[in-house]
């Protein structure tokens, strides 16, 4: 089996321009001379893609099939397109910025750098602005066919923990209402994931509610105790937003240490941590610490990323343009004026997993699986999306050696080609 990724090899050519009958509809492409990744490793093989799906996958032997085009891969990396599962913007759009277009325009910007399903995620704001863009929302054409295929919808907040708001906006935090929660509950079943801090007064019934819906919950700006975190394991609580950040660890209570939030992420072997691996919210020695002990398998990377990214540094605005908070972009990370703290990172997913070949030992498979497999595994959709695997949806990317993405399939799409 070929080892993955590193920065020795030379650049390959560009990719070449192959063949495309006349006269017939492109459902079928091949690809030839690929060093295909899998959760397992990094083998040369060939794939076909028809109408839409992986239909063949050799390692051992050509695929002797017609096609509509035929690629050479030049020995680049064939791999499953990135997985996003937060994000609240990109290419100078949020989300949050209460338009349609804003929405297309952030999930394209993702795309070009490799994400071919993502899961747009709000921002703590009013309970108005929280209805608007769930109203907003049941109007988006999911399976547009010039975007990633767009999952559903993650709510971050608003119920967070004052002393672990980050980049919220504190005017807006607020414990569970059942008023409020139920009420976007009966305007949309487009909801996946909700995060929320799980120590607060009415997140038990909260969380059970989820439970009952479908919907995949997650603990996030929290200021919960070890002891806290794990009754809402036990009671369905699936993973931890942005790891470390707005997050409680071990602290003095009443002059004894008490674990926090941090620390129930290692003690659960089976809870999933998202990971900002932008370099910045994260040092290399903590990327380092959550791999070794969480594993590809419980790791999802995820950009975490506002408006600014795509973009280059300057002011910025963090959610809806006119009540969101004011940010400025500099080295790479979006932070609060005042430089206290970071507000959402600038990152796409490319970046993710060359910053984790960068600053970890994770070989290239395993960190295009904490991409792709483990947070398709966390959304339960790993039966057709996250892996290269024969009747998976075609959702592909081609990169060099350097993770510099050359071509996006989405659904076997052609949606970018250097």
């Amino acid at each position: 089996m070929e080892q993955p990724l590193h920065a020795g090899l030379p650049r390959q050519n560009p990719l070449p321009v192959m063949y495309l009958k006349e006269g017939i509809s492109m459902t079928s492409i091949l690809f030839r001379n690929a060093r295909i990744v899998t959760p397992t490793g990094v083998t040369p093989g060939e794939l076909l893609v028809e109408d839409g799906v992986i239909s063949q996958v050799r390692f051992d032997c050509s695929i002797d099939a017609p096609a509509d085009r035929i690629i050479d891969a030049g020995r680049r990396y064939l791999s499953p397109g990135f997985i996003d599962i937060h994000t609240h913007g990109a290419g100078g759009a949020d989300f949050m910025d209460g338009t349609l277009d804003a929405i297309y325009q952030a999930c394209r910007k993702h795309m070009e750098h490799g994400t071919t399903s993502i899961v747009p995620t709000t921002i703590t704001s009013t309970k108005e602005s929280l209805l608007s863009f769930v109203d907003l929302f049941n109007q988006v054409q999911l399976d547009r066919e010039d975007i990633p295929n767009i999952l559903g919808l993650h709510l971050e907040g608003p119920y967070f923990a004052y002393e672990q708001r980050g980049a919220q906006d504190p005017k807006y935090l607020r414990s569970p209402d059942p008023e409020e929660y139920n009420e976007v509950l009966r305007r949309t079943d487009r909801i996946i994931r909700w995060s929320f801090a799980v120590e607060l007064d009415g997140a038990d019934l909260f969380l059970r509610t989820l439970r009952e819906h479908g919907i995949i919950s997650s603990l996030a700006h929290s200021d919960a105790t070890c002891p806290q975190v794990f009754r809402a394991y036990e009671n369905g609580i699936s993973a931890l937003t942005h790891f470390y950040s707005a997050m409680s660890g071990v602290r003095r209570i009443n002059a004894y240490r008490v674990a926090g939030a941090i620390e129930a992420g290692y003690l659960l072997d089976d809870l999933f941590v998202e990971v900002i691996a932008d370099g910045k919210h994260l040092p290399a020695e903590l990327l380092q610490l959550i791999y070794k002990i969480k594993g590809p398998e419980r790791i999802c990377l995820v950009t975490d990323s506002m408006r600014a990214a795509g973009m280059p540094d300057g002011s910025y605005i963090l959610g809806n343009r006119e009540t969101g908070m004011e940010t400025i972009v500099e080295d790479g990370v979006a932070k609060l004026p005042d430089r206290s703290a970071f507000a959402g990172s600038v990152a796409t997913t490319d970046r993710l997993v060359r910053t984790m070949l960068k600053m970890t030992d994770a070989p290239l498979h395993e960190a295009v699986k904490m991409m792709t497999l483990t947070p398709a595994r966390l959304l339960r959709i790993d039966d057709r999306k996250g892996s290269i695997s024969e009747g998976k949806d075609a959702d592909l990317l081609l990169f060099d050696e350097n993770v510099n993405v050359e071509m996006v399939l989405v659904r076997g799409r052609i949606l970018k080609e250097n």
